[in-house]
């Protein structure tokens, strides 16, 4: 506690606070000077802070304090079960309250006054749903939120620039180091002006070099455009086999099927596609529901200790028990009965089962044909391009 106060004392006696305290005088200081105190500190990191509280009502002043010290995130000392004892010792300006807070925000003045800065821009106004159904609100909030992104974007780069080590004093090194290159150049130009204009016809040759360089450039250009224009063929050629492929999947489809086939495929299809949109999907819809329910249900519950667990256990026993000797009693009460109808339950339960791997084999064949077609098609294109280019014959691998 010594080593904090002193550390308070000594930040508040420097820059730009200049109190001159000493460990005795800033212990004596009353609540009120307590509070004021923080409120100059606060206002030294926000300047909407920087208030006389003898101005305001002293639950204005608890509201102010505790709506900055949110944007800062400080975290009180102690557990949550202190927060009610850490906001009354804010309102009576309390010591053991008011010293930690001062210790923790003359230790990171400089961040703070960031976040703080950055708090005004990036606080989210948080938009009703309802008020949303306005076209006029939405296009205003969702350029709201893009200015906001671009707000955090220039902020950062701002931030790099500062500490990317390049000061004033280095640009304008760089800055004459490069006019001097310039100086130099422009005096080796001027050399070589000279040296050209004794030779004969120099502007003839000047204009020769000039249309040179032009066709340097146009041949680059005609180069480039040659190399996209073979690309786009290529893309074209790709595009042209996986028709020519499909187009010869549907003749051969028509040519080995008549319509009384096509129909029954058709027909499979659909009470294939019927199954999963009928019975799988929902079923499995279902299972996650009732799975993201039952997490909800256990993230909502309170944390469970031992004793809890222990409890649960001996509910969940009791019940199980309770449900054996139901069993128990209903199979020797409808024992006869119940054999045949289990039996049918089984076999519509394996059928089921069945039914449901087959869909799953299907689909797995499915998705292994897709990939199969396009791994085909990748090797038709190399083989093109094999075929494409020169290969050498026999006779010319002989010689």
């Amino acid at each position: 506690m010594g080593d904090q106060m002193q550390f308070i004392v000594e930040k508040l006696n420097q820059e730009p606070f200049k109190k001159n305290y000493n460990l005795i005088t800033f212990d004596s200081l009353e609540s009120v000077q307590l509070l004021q105190l923080l409120s100059d500190v606060l206002g030294e990191i926000d300047p909407k802070h920087a208030v006389d509280i003898r101005e305001e009502l002293p639950e204005q002043t608890a509201k102010r304090m505790l709506s900055l010290l949110g944007i800062l995130k400080y975290k009180p000392p102690g557990s949550v079960t202190d927060l009610s004892a850490f906001r009354q010792g804010l309102v009576t300006g309390s010591k053991p309250v008011i010293h930690p807070l001062l210790h923790w925000l003359l230790q990171r003045t400089n961040e703070l006054k960031i976040r703080a800065y950055l708090a005004r821009f990036l606080v989210k106004l948080e938009v009703p749903a309802e008020f949303l159904q306005d076209d006029t609100l939405a296009d205003t909030n969702k350029q709201y939120e893009e200015l906001m992104e671009a707000f955090k974007n220039l902020h950062k780069e701002c931030e790099q620039l500062k500490t990317s080590g390049l000061s004033t004093a280095e640009i304008r090194r760089d800055i004459s180091a490069m006019e001097e290159e310039k100086d130099q150049l422009v005096k080796r130009v001027e050399r070589l002006k000279k040296r050209v204009e004794t030779v004969q016809n120099h502007q003839r040759m000047l204009e020769i070099a000039r249309q040179l360089r032009l066709e340097r450039q146009r041949e680059e250009s005609v180069a480039q455009q040659k190399q996209e224009q073979k690309n786009q063929l290529f893309h074209a050629e790709q595009r042209l086999q996986r028709a020519q492929l499909q187009l010869k999947e549907m003749h051969h489809a028509v040519a080995d099927s008549n319509p009384e086939s096509l129909m029954k495929k058709l027909e499979e299809e659909i009470n294939f596609n019927s199954y999963l949109v009928t019975e799988k999907i929902p079923k499995e819809l279902e299972s996650k529901k009732n799975s993201v329910y039952f997490l909800q249900k256990v993230i909502a519950e309170p944390a469970l200790g031992q004793s809890d667990l222990n409890e649960l256990e001996l509910k969940i026993n009791e019940v199980n028990a309770q449900m054996n000797q139901l069993v128990e009693k209903r199979m020797m009460k409808y024992e006869p009965i119940d054999s045949t109808f289990s039996m049918y339950r089984q076999q519509a339960s394996i059928i089921s089962r069945k039914k449901k791997a087959k869909a799953e084999e299907l689909q797995a064949a499915r998705k292994e044909m897709a990939r199969a077609e396009k791994l085909m098609l990748q090797k038709n294109s190399q083989a093109q391009e094999l075929e494409d280019s020169d290969i050498l014959k026999g006779d010319e691998v002989r010689r």
